[in-house]
């Protein structure tokens, strides 16, 4: 495919059609000679559109190193990556500020909300900044979707920590994106809070067929997940489908002896 510079060059989203996103020979090198830290080693891996895909792995895995060269935060050292039909490795950096833009939703640890706008207002904003406006009827189900009707006109001091997360996931599924990349969502969240967020995540993949792909190291927040996929000293070791808490502990356990 020809990548011209403008978004509309990059033609339809196709969901269903092709994987949402794909890593081939994937690598990632930190550093030169002897200090050089190698964090992926060759990744194979895609992400089924539709879906809702956790990744995992002990600490120095490689895991958060993927998911920001799978979202084009991150150049890589070698092989290819693909959202759709679109290679990141094939652009400059307007062309992949465009592609975030357009094509990539971002839900992170900290919440990342402007403090003087209301919820509504930081849920437009990534539109407003693209110079689009929101198809009301989204708007409406996805503000539904992540329970926030009554708290659209609060601003982020006078929302809970969840309610804040919560806010941040509308933003991200406000533009109707590809993929949404999910780094730690719950990782500032008490327990329950984290639970009705990745029930939204969840909810969000079901009822509005959105892609999730998220980074976590809690076995709970991954069996909210279709499957998981397991890296390990920067390859793909394994992979679950339909997890559960004690399948991902156990997977988690047996990489880690």
């Amino acid at each position: 495919m020809t990548i011209t510079g403008e978004v509309g060059a990059w033609g339809a989203r196709g969901k269903g059609a092709e994987p949402a996103v794909t890593a081939r020979g994937l690598t990632k090198v930190y550093g030169r000679g002897d200090t050089a830290v190698h964090a992926l080693r060759g990744v194979d891996v895609s992400f089924s559109s539709g879906a809702f895909t956790a990744i995992m792995g002990p600490s120095g895995s490689g895991k958060s190193t993927l998911m920001h060269c799978l979202a084009g935060l991150d150049t890589v050292s070698g092989g290819q990556v693909r959202i759709g039909d679109v290679e990141l490795t094939g652009l400059n950096d307007r062309q992949l500020t465009l592609l975030r833009r357009e094509r990539i939703g971002f839900v992170f640890q900290a919440f990342n909300l402007l403090p003087t706008l209301t919820a509504e207002q930081n849920i437009r904003l990534p539109l407003e900044i693209a110079g689009r406006l929101a198809d009301p009827e989204l708007f409406d189900l996805v503000v539904g979707t992540v329970g926030l009707r009554d708290r659209l006109g609060h601003k982020p001091s006078e929302l809970s920590g969840g309610q804040q997360q919560r806010v941040a996931v509308a933003r991200a599924l406000i533009s109707g994106p590809q993929v949404i990349f999910a780094d730690e969502p719950t990782g500032n969240l008490d327990s329950r809070s984290g639970a009705e967020v990745l029930s939204f995540l969840r909810t969000s993949v079901r009822e509005l067929d959105q892609t999730i792909v998220m980074v976590t190291h809690d076995p709970v927040a991954a069996s909210y997940a279709d499957r998981v996929v397991f890296l390990r000293d920067g390859l793909l070791v394994s992979e679950l489908v339909g997890p559960t808490p004690q399948s991902v502990l156990d997977t988690l356990m047996k990489l880690e002896a």
